[in-house]
């Protein structure tokens, strides 16, 4: 694990507490999640002796752009050097939000000019390479197309439209994907066994859809939880009262109302999501998701796409069964129009009612339809 002398200095001033996305770090590739397809092509240049000067890891923030920057250098140098060396030496990392000036990279171009004493590579990590001034790419631009065989650089950002092309031509292009629900869960279950946290399985996919294919953000959310809970555990329905997440409940029990086509309880169901304090927008974008969720657990082939726990799943594929897949699909295009218009509009509650209204006149809409075309 990446453990620093920073994370040992304020283990020792605050406690022993180090929060989790440091704590489980990885420290191999072997140990990254959600990013195969490029540790293993990491693994393979480094094995046959392949690896390009400069690397541009692109993506998401949380996904471990910095992580296999440093895993990189570490085994770029291991065999090269004595063992129990500090790779830290031969580790160089520069943060180009705060230093991104020509003169930060001269300083940087000066520092390149000389050879490791110990050890075949010197690795520069540059991140949020993006922030560097135009200027800063100029100066930088030299080095990294004539770099002497000793440097490799490992560049990393968020933007990658920023990159100035003459820079993306210059590196081999890495694309970080944000990693998926499941993976952010199966995560997070070994983390909790390690920590003695009795976590609920509902709760750490609240937490994984939170983080939005952020594992560090996933990791931050669990050590709250972990915090505002009940002594070692996680329940489903703190991490609701935390985070401020309207419940799955309601998006059924308001299409349960569809399909009953009862406007007056949809609406009664919609002012209690209001009084909670819940945004009218948040439910529009709630409910439109919780459709297309329908639409997907009514086929087998595109259950797969349901990141759900098997409890939530199973009541999505129950709840599909009994709507048809003409409803859905109307029902996202009545929510789609609203939500296109709900931020114009005058009266933003009311906007959404009549929305409401019309899903819960759709069924009885598709039933006549129905029967014109029989009769």
């Amino acid at each position: 694990m990446f453990i620093t002398v920073r994370d040992i200095f304020f283990a020792a001033v605050m406690g022993s507490f180090i929060v989790s996305a440091r704590k489980y770090r990885p420290d191999t590739f072997d140990t990254v999640v959600g990013q195969q397809h490029i540790t293993e092509t990491l693994v393979n240049e480094i094995t046959n002796d392949r690896l390009a000067q400069a690397f541009l890891f692109c993506g998401p923030r949380g996904v471990g752009k910095t992580t296999c920057a440093r895993i990189l250098a570490k085994e770029i140098n291991k065999g090269t050097v004595p063992e129990g060396y500090d790779y830290s030496f031969n580790i160089f990392e520069l943060d180009a939000a705060s230093h991104n000036s020509v003169d930060d990279i001269r300083a940087l171009n000066e520092q390149v000019r000389i050879p490791p004493q110990t050890g075949d590579y010197k690795v520069y990590i540059i991140d949020e390479v993006h922030m560097l001034s135009q200027a800063a790419f100029n100066a930088f631009l030299k080095t990294l197309e004539e770099p002497p065989k000793y440097a490799i650089f490992i560049l990393a950002t968020t933007e990658k439209h920023k990159i100035l092309p003459t820079i993306l031509s210059r590196c081999q292009v890495f694309n970080f994907d944000r990693i998926t629900i499941p993976q952010i869960v199966a995560h997070l279950k070994g983390i909790a066994a390690d920590e003695k946290i009795d976590a609920e399985e509902e709760a750490l996919h609240l937490i994984a859809q939170k983080a939005d294919g952020a594992m560090r953000d996933a990791l931050s959310i669990f050590d709250q939880m972990a915090s505002f809970g009940t002594e070692g555990k996680i329940s489903y329905q703190e991490v609701i009262d935390n985070l401020n997440i309207l419940d799955y409940d309601y998006f059924f029990k308001v299409v349960d109302t569809f399909l009953a086509g009862d406007i007056s309880a949809a609406l009664v169901l919609f002012n209690e999501i209001l009084q909670k304090g819940f945004d009218g927008e948040l439910f529009l974008h709630g409910l439109a998701n919780h459709m297309r969720d329908l639409l997907v657990a009514q086929n087998a082939s595109s259950q797969q796409l349901l990141e759900k726990s098997k409890e939530i799943a199973g009541r999505y594929h129950k709840q599909s069964q009994e709507v048809s897949a003409s409803f859905i699909v109307n029902a996202i295009n009545i929510l789609g129009e609203t939500g296109t218009t709900y931020k114009t509009s005058r009266n933003q509650r009311l906007h959404i009612e009549l929305a409401l209204i019309k899903l819960a006149s759709l069924q009885h809409a598709i039933d006549v339809t129905k029967k014109k075309s029989l009769s």
